[in-house]
């Protein structure tokens, strides 16, 4: 058995100040200075990362409520993938281009947009299109830059933060003192929901791959790191809570880990599912639910309404975001690729290689 733990999670030291977003120019300047095209990455059949291509596209209008922003990072997400192979069904209303969150620059608004003005600098969770030069985004899905973060992380925390927050805590109401299981600890979720369960004062196990996961997710605060792949987890999870089990699980996995899990969980616990990377369908005992009193729950971010994406906005804005500002919950960003290698991004994100986030630059 290969279990690795620790006591205390170690503190995370701010990031420094960074200059690689350029000085903004005026209000007045904005619209007069943006170009009629852009850089974009357009998924040209469905299939593998090679049906990625560089393109120019017109530049985006902004709708009804929404802001224009130049781009300046896009985080890459196992979503992207997914659309790329043909495998989650874009929104009719939403960008063909992939992209679910980025960091940047307001440069033009869009009728009733409110809050922000040009020159602002904001994250944002976006309707597709990241992976471009210039990106529509709900106002409302806008969150502040933090301001001592490079590009490259603040770009990536909004799917993770969104997803998290509204997963881990709103549906599945982790609290202090309780216990939690997190699925692919080392991916960008699992790092985000290691981090955040831990500064809502929970006990964290999660699964992982080899030993240098066990190594990077005890770093980020988990209380016990399983290797999967050497390891019964559910054996490993019964040892270490006496045989109660975990107060609540977040699973990405699902397939035959739905089973397990549902053995995994104490009296009361919550399933929270997100995601099904070995298969939608499973064979279960639906007798654990009866007995132990279950509740399970799931849920997808991007076909949700405006209104429910701009109230899990504003509750990470104000659960989530300081901590983030604190240096207490950050976005391990494991490797970048210019905008024009993003079938190479989606490979690497295929591969299972890495360890938190993977970026693109235009």
């Amino acid at each position: 058995m290969r279990i690795v733990k620790t006591e205390t999670a170690p503190r995370v030291r701010r990031r420094p100040r960074t200059s690689e977003f350029p000085a903004t120019l005026s209000v007045s300047e904005k619209p007069m200075n943006l170009p009629n095209t852009m850089p974009a990455i357009a998924i040209t059949a469905p299939g593998g990362p090679e049906v990625l291509q560089a393109v120019e596209l017109p530049l985006p209008t902004p709708a009804d409520g929404e802001v224009l922003i130049k781009v300046a990072a896009a985080g890459v997400n196992r979503p992207d993938c997914l659309q790329r192979a043909g495998l989650y069904p874009v929104p009719p209303e939403a960008s063909p281009l992939p992209g679910l969150e980025i960091a940047g620059e307001v440069v033009a608004l869009g009728p009733g947009a409110t809050r922000w003005r040009p020159g602002d600098r904001v994250v944002a969770l976006v309707h597709g299109g990241g992976y471009a030069g210039y990106c529509r985004a709900h106002a409302g899905h806008c969150l502040p830059w933090p301001a001592e973060l490079p590009a490259v992380e603040a770009a990536s925390l909004p799917e993770t933060c969104f997803t998290v927050q509204y997963n881990l805590f709103t549906r599945a109401h982790l609290s202090a003192g309780e216990s939690c299981l997190i699925h692919g600890g080392s991916s960008g979720i699992g790092a985000t929901a290691i981090q955040l369960a831990k500064a809502a004062g929970a006990r964290v196990l999660t699964t992982v791959g080899n030993a240098e996961k066990q190594r990077f997710c005890v770093g980020l605060g988990a209380d016990v790191a399983i290797d999967y792949k050497t390891t019964d987890w559910l054996d490993a999870v019964l040892t270490q809570t006496p045989k109660r089990g975990v107060d609540v699980v977040l699973d990405m996995v699902a397939g035959p880990y739905v089973e397990k899990n549902l053995k995994a969980l104490a009296p009361d616990g919550r399933y929270s599912m997100i995601a099904f990377l070995l298969g939608a369908k499973a064979e279960v005992n639906f007798g654990h639910v009866l007995g132990k009193r279950l509740t399970i729950t799931g849920s997808t971010l991007r076909p949700q309404s405006v209104a429910a994406k701009t109230a899990i906005a504003r509750d990470v804005e104000d659960k989530v975001w300081p901590l983030v500002v604190a240096g207490r919950c950050r976005s391990p960003v494991f490797r970048v690729f210019p905008l024009a290698e993003a079938a190479a991004a989606h490979a690497l994100m295929e591969s299972s290689q890495h360890m938190g986030k993977i970026v693109l630059v235009p």
